[in-house]
């Protein structure tokens, strides 16, 4: 037997939904960068933020290896994600940590960018008493050059053998960890040295000289021009920077360092939608002092350098803004 009651109030409830108005649910994008306290990540959550302000909400999930987010990214996994562009072409070659990736290339295929920015310099950091004045002091310590399956302790290993011909595992030991752990391991003096990639005048670098001294060192005058360094300069997303190590307080190091440079850019990947990626690369440019007023480091990022060490094609939606606001594209970099 039918329950009248029953079906007359599902038919009431059913009309009343039916009256009720539809609530839109914005669409959000999924977003992935290094742990915070990082260059790399303060840009894109700089970038995250500006991009709201367009209605494009992208979810961060920050302390993410970034060699692991562009590939996510050219799997179409996530939308928007911090780009090394040293990485590009291992990915394109199935080389080192991609060697296993079968579809590695057609991963890096997808790659599309918004942007590139001077993220920072690599610091060789060693504490006052660590028996380490010189990079010859290297000889039989214990280093920390990056974490486990990034790309950063490859750089780090190469410019401590170019400059010394010291190698790891044989000259001295290296030590792979979180970036965490390493800052931490040196603050407790369980290692002898930290080389980190850092803005310039870090905050987490200047805590060394908050409680003692530290000394940063600098590549060799002499060095500089070996072929072998020049190369390290050249590669994708490198170069040679220096600056005062008067901006650290309690850094020894006097007067101007030098050191190895590196930039990086914010990707996507070629299946957002046009209009989503125009509209989070317009706010980002249209709020730039906003962006100027994060962080020192990012008063360097202007159009003039919109396309620093951009290694892969524009997307669509960024590109058509450059153009709309008058901003050359570099051919190579045309969609």
């Amino acid at each position: 037997m039918y329950d009248f009651r029953k079906i007359a109030a599902a038919a009431a409830i059913t009309a009343t939904l039916a009256l009720a108005p539809v609530v839109a649910t914005a669409q959000i994008f999924k977003g992935e960068t290094a742990g915070a306290g990082d260059p790399v990540h303060t840009m894109f959550v700089t970038f995250a933020n500006q991009a709201r302000k367009a209605d494009v909400e992208i979810q961060v999930n920050a302390g993410q290896t970034l060699t692991k987010s562009m590939l996510k990214g050219g799997w179409q996994e996530i939308d928007f994600f911090s780009t090394v562009p040293s990485l590009v072409n291992l990915m394109k070659n199935q080389a080192r940590m991609y060697e296993s990736v079968g579809d590695a290339p057609e991963a890096a295929s997808q790659l599309r960018s918004i942007l590139g920015f001077k993220a920072g310099a690599y610091h060789p950091v060693t504490l006052a008493g660590s028996g380490i004045e010189t990079w010859e002091d290297l000889k039989g310590k214990t280093i920390f050059t990056g974490p486990p399956a990034g790309s950063a302790s490859a750089t780090s290993e190469a410019l401590i053998k170019i400059i010394t011909g010291y190698e790891a595992g044989k000259d001295y030991e290296a030590v792979r960890l979180s970036w965490g752990e390493g800052y931490a391991a040196l603050a407790d003096k369980k290692i002898d040295m930290m080389v980190r990639p850092a803005e310039i005048g870090s905050s987490k670098i200047e805590q060394f000289g908050l409680s003692g001294e530290f000394r940063i060192l600098s590549i060799p005058e002499e060095v500089i021009g070996s072929e072998d360094m020049q190369a390290l300069f050249g590669r994708p997303g490198r170069g040679m920077l220096q600056f005062d190590g008067g901006v650290y307080k309690g850094q020894l190091t006097g007067g101007e360092i030098t050191a190895l440079g590196f930039t990086q850019f914010i990707g996507t990947h070629a299946g957002v939608d046009e209009d989503v990626v125009y509209d989070a690369t317009k706010a980002f440019w249209e709020n730039l002092d906003e962006a100027h007023a994060t962080a020192f480091f990012l008063r360097e990022v202007t159009p003039e350098t919109a396309f620093t060490s951009v290694n892969v094609p524009l997307h669509t939606g960024a590109a058509r803004y450059y153009d709309e606001a008058g901003i050359a594209i570099p051919d190579a970099l045309r969609p």
